[in-house]
């Protein structure tokens, strides 16, 4: 997308009815809370983040079966998004979804990712749970 963007200067691209390829750039965390001007919070909320996607990476090394998936599915999000940001000081997000006037958060594969991961560790603990209970 950033490449697309570079060749046509053209940020907005309307693939269905209901799906655009729009290219914003996030500095930020998720759907751009915690943006600031500042490169010292920038710097201090990448740094948590890299911390985080740490404790995932020990996580998924220490998880077996659907549970590692989930963890590596987040880890690897994850560490698309930390490479974003140390290179272009920001994440580049393009995939907007809108039905009508009502438009979800832009975000990108990345995002994707950390979110299907997070529904993979949520589905196995509600059944680890009920198996166990």
């Amino acid at each position: 997308m950033i490449n697309l963007y570079d060749l046509h200067s053209e940020k907005n691209y309307s693939l269905t009815s209901f799906i655009n390829l729009e290219l914003i750039w996030n500095s930020g965390i998720a759907f751009g809370l915690l943006s600031f001007d500042n490169s010292t919070y920038y710097n201090f909320i990448t740094l948590i983040i890299i911390v985080i996607t740490l404790v995932i990476f020990y996580m998924m090394i220490n998880s077996f079966g659907i549970q590692k998936y989930g963890f590596m599915m987040i880890f690897g999000g994850s560490i698309g998004n930390i490479f974003d940001r140390l290179v272009y000081s920001s994440v580049p997000d393009f995939i907007d979804i809108h039905f009508n006037n009502f438009h979800w958060f832009i975000f990108n594969v990345a995002d994707i990712f950390i979110t299907l991961g997070l529904f993979i560790l949520i589905y196995f603990e509600l059944f680890n749970n009920k198996i166990h209970d």
